[in-house]
């Protein structure tokens, strides 16, 4: 079934209060608040803020609340869920009336702890099916607990090593990808590499800062933001010793496919179609 909602997965650290994108001042293209823009069709639509992710909700409150009146959202509201309330029907109701649910940052295993086996999710996966126009919107740990798989903890070292990444199940909002966040600012391109060589029917979507896929239809995907999306491709890996190697020693993987995408640029994940900019697109056919 093709979704007809929306997915928007952040990279972290976007453009918001309190923010200052590394990219600001270098990057040409750079627009304040591009992703959070995204949010929401009109100013009027219903957001709601889930902050479950965080063990300081007050602040993720202070910060995005003037962000979002900067940018002049007039109907946003804050939900700071924890397990002993998951099922209120006020809960329920607020995330019923809603267009857009967006899931702060913080810790991805505080999510997933609170939200797998909840009636909340199913509702989420219901709208997210079945409406036009609805979002679910992640940044970093709220990014990265959507799909079937979530990395919770993983070493970033200058080896891939066997049994030196934690991996559970997600919210299932999407399935056959594992995405990551803060990806090139905290060097995780190997975590991402090792949790696609253990499961390589799966995309590795590396989200940089201030930067987002919006991803429609369930496979159409569109890079927006400042910086970067790495799409780690496994599928037609050649030799390797991931079913073999022994605990602490390195990985290894032959043609482990690689595409950046910026600001613009396409991918779609069911047929694996990679398209670039119009701009640039139109500058190669003149050249």
């Amino acid at each position: 079934m093709i979704p007809k909602g929306q997915l928007l997965i952040i990279g972290g650290k976007e453009d918001r209060d309190g923010n200052n994108p590394e990219m600001k001042d270098k990057n040409n293209d750079f627009s304040p608040n591009e992703i959070l823009k995204l949010l929401a069709r009109s100013k009027d639509d219903r957001i709601e803020v889930i902050t479950a992710a965080t063990s300081e909700p007050e602040s993720m409150h202070e910060t995005y609340t003037k962000t979002f009146e900067e940018i002049g959202y007039t109907n946003f509201g804050f939900l700071d869920i924890c397990d002993d309330q998951i099922h209120t029907d006020y809960h329920l109701k607020r995330v019923k009336a809603a267009n857009t649910v967006f899931f702060t940052g913080g810790d991805q295993d505080r999510i997933c702890k609170i939200f797998q086996q909840s009636v909340l999710t199913d509702l989420l996966k219901e709208k997210y099916y079945n409406e036009e126009n609805f979002m679910i919107a992640g940044t970093s740990a709220g990014a990265m607990c959507m799909p079937d798989i979530v990395i919770l903890e993983a070493i970033n070292g200058e080896a891939i090593l066997e049994h030196d990444i934690e991996l559970d199940c997600g919210l299932g909002l999407i399935g056959n990808c594992i995405i990551d966040t803060h990806f090139v600012h905290r060097a995780r391109f190997g975590r991402l590499a090792h949790a696609v060589i253990l499961h390589q029917n799966s995309w590795g979507i590396g989200l940089g800062e201030d930067t987002a896929l919006l991803i429609e239809q369930g496979s159409k995907s569109t890079c927006h933001g400042s910086g970067m999306v790495w799409i780690l491709n496994a599928k037609e890996i050649g030799q390797t010793n991931i079913e073999t190697v022994k605990k602490g020693s390195p990985v290894y993987a032959e043609n482990l496919k690689v595409h950046i995408l910026t600001e613009g640029c396409k991918i779609d994940f069911n047929n694996n179609v990679f398209a670039g900019t119009s701009s640039e697109k139109s500058k190669n056919n003149k050249e």
